[in-house]
């Protein structure tokens, strides 16, 4: 099973998330336990990013929120883990 490493300015963008709008946060939840078992899934709308952000992917956690993310090696498993980078409004991440 994949692994989820949040990086600061993910956990920091978290909680402002929540804070902002607590009822958000089933949905974070579920989006991240999905991404953890199909990051392909097709309601996540797993997309690769392109410019300032190519190489990274993002995915959206509802309708107007997106998680950036990286795939990165798994020293323990064959599966990559997943490095969270950002979350926020489309035009907060974008």
């Amino acid at each position: 099973m994949r692994t989820l490493k949040w990086s600061n300015t993910f956990e920091r963008a978290f909680k402002r998330a929540l804070r902002n709008q607590p009822h958000l946060q089933k949905d974070i939840e579920d989006t991240l336990k999905l991404l953890i078992h199909n990051p392909f899934a097709p309601q996540l709308q797993t997309h690769k990013l392109k410019g300032k952000l190519a190489g990274s992917w993002a995915c959206s956690a509802g309708y107007d929120l997106r998680i950036i993310f990286d795939f990165v090696k798994s020293e323990k498993q064959k599966e990559d883990d997943i490095f969270l980078i950002e979350i926020g409004t489309h035009d907060e991440v974008y």
